[in-house]
């Protein structure tokens, strides 16, 4: 009967094998995000979604968080002819409209969008399939209308042995010349935006800065179809109060978002490995707030503080923009407490050190996949003792079994009495009941942390390891790592003493089965940690359990009658 059972479930493994390869093939791809960056040149309307026909302006510090986003008059009659702005360095290639100087395009050439694709990933963009843009704009005298720029020339190339780049827009308005400076530098995903002003109007002016991150809420390009827990999508803000806190789209889209006026902070739009932020002067009053447009997209904005610019006098307004991966020592050097966009999860406290280890390790050995496996092996040293602990009371359950059965046997009738002897037979031998259950409980939190460190580390991402495994942050594509896991965690079982209860024993039979079947989905990188783990808690499982047998000292002298 084992034996027709067994030729019957081959054939199953193996279709369900081959329809996990193929779901994989079909579905396992992320979702379709822009490709090419907009022309250089654009003589048509602006498309659905363009900013062209809106204006920015920001709230009174106790208003509620309804903005007004449409220009007066007919100043949007402009957009309908511009041309763009091609901006490249060796990190980022942007577009800027010249019509309020808003960043619509930014492409990163040093991450692609996919692993066999050589199309850099497209972060800003606006179009049918994303509309996520960086907005900045200048308040004169309470006036939120685009002011509309004229450029120097339509692209700026970074070119070998430059260091920096300087993209100037100039306009006047009422008398007052403006400058928009675009600051870009080599290697660097911050941009430096200022406003330079020379009121030559004759009189004074308020002006201030506003900068806005605007996306829909079509889902995270960088995020495929998945099971598991996924990486945030939304706004964040950091003020000196709340370090980091984040907003979901709902919470904008429904109005709950209350105004923040406070000194210093930023605002941010994070999603998976990247984000976009506005971080003004860290030495000013800054209102935060969010809201949407007529469109009913989700913004996330601050509006600095005013300044007055006398006649004839000169000011500068400026504020930074991020837009790239979320690597933490970048982020730190652009403002405090942006690294904490790289979100690990409410247990931060392990990630962090962990992630700081695996850095390091691979500073040493240039590998991904083998630090992983580095990593595991200093974990697991650290967690020895309190694992052989455990193994050595499930081993003096194992070989204690027999002794154990014939007590059940002998009370079987009376539950009662049963458990006292099982409770007097647990102690004089110093068995745990429950220490099976102890080494999975101690690395749960491990396990959770470095779920999310591998999750949320940009630095994984399209990291190759061996052979068939080139994405540690995607699942196996064949889906050998989650069942050799499946096939440790058997040969564990074996080792480890049946549960005197049958229902038990069976639920702990098909966890082999479960697990698997969970891990097919999880990043190749962690199912690597857990194989590791694994087959290191095999052999110390199996030395241990074998000193145990071999005591003549275990179970001497406890005999039932």
């Amino acid at each position: 009967m084992d034996v027709k059972r067994l030729l019957l479930l081959i054939p199953l493994a193996v279709l369900a094998y081959l329809i996990m390869v193929q779901w994989n093939q079909d579905y396992g791809q992320p979702p379709s995000s822009p490709e090419a960056p907009p022309a250089i040149t654009s003589n048509a309307a602006p498309q659905e979604g363009s900013e062209g026909s809106e204006g920015l302006a920001a709230p009174d510090s106790g208003s509620s968080n309804a903005v007004s986003n449409e220009l007066p008059g007919n100043e949007a009659a402009a957009t309908n002819s511009r041309d763009l702005i091609a901006v490249i360095t060796d990190v980022l290639d942007v577009r800027i409209d010249p019509e309020g100087g808003d960043v619509v395009y930014a492409a990163l050439p040093e991450h692609l969008m996919s692993q066999d694709s050589e199309r850099p990933y497209v972060l800003l963009a606006d179009n049918s399939t994303l509309s996520y843009v960086a907005r900045s704009g200048l308040q004169l005298d309470g006036n939120s209308g685009r002011i509309s720029f004229s450029p120097e020339k339509t692209e700026y190339r970074l070119v070998d042995g430059q260091d920096e780049l300087q993209v100037d827009l100039s306009a006047t308005v009422n008398g007052v010349d403006i400058i928009k400076r675009f600051t870009f530098k080599r290697d660097d995903y911050a941009v430096n935006v200022s406003y330079l002003l020379d009121n030559g109007s004759g009189e004074a002016v308020n002006a201030r800065f506003i900068g806005q991150l605007v996306r829909d809420n079509n889902p995270d390009p960088s995020t495929g179809p998945k099971m598991g827990m996924r990486s945030f999508l939304g706004a964040a803000y950091s003020t000196p109060e709340n370090r980091y806190e984040k907003v979901d789209f709902e919470d904008i889209q429904a109005g709950k978002v209350p105004n923040q006026d406070v000194t210093g902070g930023w605002v941010a739009i994070i999603q998976h490995y990247f984000t976009s932020a506005w971080v003004p002067s860290q030495k000013q009053q800054n209102l935060y707030y969010a809201a949407t447009d007529s469109k009913q997209r989700n913004i996330a904005a601050f509006a600095g503080q005013a300044q007055t610019v006398e006649p004839g006098a000169n000011a500068t307004l400026a504020a930074t923009l991020y837009v790239g991966p979320k690597i933490q020592e970048r982020l730190e050097a652009v403002a405090p407490n942006l690294e904490l966009t790289v979100d690990f999860g409410w247990l931060w406290f392990i990630a962090n050190p962990l992630f700081w280890l695996l850095d390091h390790i691979h500073d040493l050995i240039g590998n991904w996949g083998w630090s992983i496996v580095i990593l595991t092996i200093m974990v697991k040293a650290a967690l020895w003792p309190l694992s052989a602990k455990a193994y050595k009371s499930m081993a003096r359950m194992r070989k204690l079994g027999p002794e154990m059965q014939r007590l059940k046997e002998r009370f079987g009738d009376d539950r009662q009495k049963m458990s006292q002897e099982m409770m007097k037979f647990y102690q004089k031998e110093k068995i745990n009941p429950l220490g099976g259950c102890l080494p999975i409980l101690i690395q749960m939190p491990v396990f959770i942390a470095l779920y999310w460190m591998l999750l949320e580390s940009v630095e994984l991402r399209h990291a190759p390891f061996m052979l068939w495994i080139q994405d540690l942050s995607v699942k196996d594509p064949y889906f050998v790592l989650p069942i050799l896991m499946g096939a440790s965690m058997f040969v564990q079982q074996m080792l480890n003493p049946t549960p005197p209860d049958p229902m038990q024993a069976k639920i702990m039979k098909m966890l082999p089965i479960i697990f698997t079947f969970f891990f097919l989905w999880f990043p190749a990188g962690l199912v690597i940690y857990w194989v590791c783990n694994n087959c290191i808690s095999i052999a110390q499982q199996y030395i241990i359990t074998r000193r145990i047998e071999d005591d003549p000292n275990v179970g001497k002298g406890m005999k039932t009658k």
